[in-house]
């Protein structure tokens, strides 16, 4: 039995892949939960945008946790829908449809799952990543920043929820700042006629600064966890933000 138990979602690559590759725990058993099986790790396999697969997480939160006695219990929602940045109207409605549900209904449900399964004995927390895209309005990508600014006020509310139950889970937002990821890259190709900030975020990529690899991330996010202030989001550098008057 580890004295460490890590759920993270799309550890196969990107931020997730970071964070796997730097857990702070020598003896943590590490699960991956995305579409792909992880190389080295463990996994559970699920669809963000299918909610049919979703069951296989609860699955393995029920089963790992039933009887779990060690120190903690951590579950890092990282994954995302990766969607091609598009003006609205102007993408499938299939596509649209299943981002929304991928970002924005995901997260929400599995932080759910995950949070009935713990138990008070050990120490447990939950992180869902969130982005600079909460506050800024980047254009061609109206879904996926509701759903980073859902994400964070379901955060703030449920830390509220938790406190008023006497739980000791701790819950926090994470913005992870600019990182090198091939999300991120293949986004600084898109044409500046669909996603207008994609010029910016190749010019950054160029210049290096202020850019993180996946794994400085990961490791400057477990060096946050468990948050040491009652905060509902924490920032770890900056993305691109967008400076306009208007909206």
């Amino acid at each position: 039995m580890t004295d460490t138990l890590i759920w993270i979602s799309g550890a196969t690559e990107g931020i997730g892949w970071g964070l796997a590759r730097t857990v702070p725990f020598d003896d943590a058993r590490v699960i991956n939960l995305s579409r792909r099986q992880h190389p080295q790790l463990e996994t559970v396999r699920f669809d963000l945008g299918k909610p049919e697969t979703w069951d296989a997480v609860e699955k393995s939160f029920a089963r790992e946790l039933a009887d779990f006695n060690g120190a903690r219990a951590i579950f890092i929602h990282n994954a995302f829908f990766r969607a091609s940045p598009r003006f609205i109207g102007e993408g499938e409605p299939v596509d649209y449809r299943e981002e929304i549900i991928g970002n924005a209904m995901a997260p929400q449900v599995l932080g759910d799952m995950f949070l009935r399964h713990v138990r008070p004995q050990y120490e447990s927390g939950l992180v869902l990543l969130s982005s600079a895209a909460a506050r800024s309005p980047f254009e061609g990508h109206a879904a996926y920043c509701a759903a980073k600014a859902g994400v964070e006020m379901w955060v703030r509310v449920v830390r509220r929820e938790l406190k008023r139950r006497g739980r000791n889970t701790w819950v926090v937002a994470i913005r992870p700042g600019f990182v090198d990821t091939p999300t991120t890259r293949a986004e600084a190709l898109v044409s500046g006629d669909s996603y207008p900030v994609a010029p910016q975020i190749a010019r950054q990529l160029e210049s290096r600064e202020g850019v993180m690899t996946p794994e400085e991330a990961g490791a400057g996010i477990w060096a946050m966890l468990p948050p040491k202030e009652d905060t509902s989001v924490l920032l770890q550098g900056e993305m691109v933000v967008v400076r306009q008057s208007a909206g």
